[in-house]
């Protein structure tokens, strides 16, 4: 069973990826740090000196290329099931997981913007209103998932059984 993490930036996707893998007694994929790995320079750099259509191209290909083991739990990148048809791949090759968290609790979460391309600078009313906006993009795709958790406070025992039981 391949089980996919996906949800918007910070919502806790690579935490509960290392944290199901260990209850599952899998391997954690992080595919964000496979690109990082494979690229040799940070997502933030990609970003900068190839632009985000190239990256999402490139996200894309790890996702459908990467050699998973036959169990594993893997993180995605925020933005990942919102191109191409990754999102019909992911559901069609394994479990989807939508880690759902309101704008506001995304707020709380996101505090080292430097990090992340699409945040830099950002202060927090302009930070909401930003993934207001972005949610109300994503979450067509977001709501594709087979199961949706509400990620705030999320105890990994009750992930767990929510996807054996599904």
């Amino acid at each position: 069973m391949k089980v996919f993490l996906i949800g918007f930036m910070g919502c806790g996707k690579s935490t509960k990826a290392k944290q199901l893998a260990n209850r599952l007694n899998c391997s954690v994929i992080d595919l964000d740090a496979e690109i990082v790995a494979k690229e040799g320079k940070s997502i933030a750099d990609y970003f900068a000196e190839n632009g985000e259509a190239a990256f999402r191209e490139l996200e894309s290909q790890t996702l459908k290329t990467f050699p998973y083991p036959e169990t594993c739990v893997i993180a995605t990148g925020g933005g990942l099931p919102c191109f191409f048809d990754n999102m019909a791949w992911m559901n069609e090759h394994g479990k989807t997981v939508y880690l759902h968290m309101t704008p506001p609790q995304l707020v709380s979460r996101l505090h080292n913007r430097e990090k992340r391309p699409l945040l830099k600078g950002m202060d927090d009313e302009q930070l909401l209103s930003f993934i207001e906006m972005k949610l109300a993009e994503r979450d067509h795709f977001y709501n594709q998932a087979q199961i949706i958790v509400n990620a705030f406070d999320l105890d990994v025992e009750v992930l767990e059984k929510q996807i054996k039981g599904n």
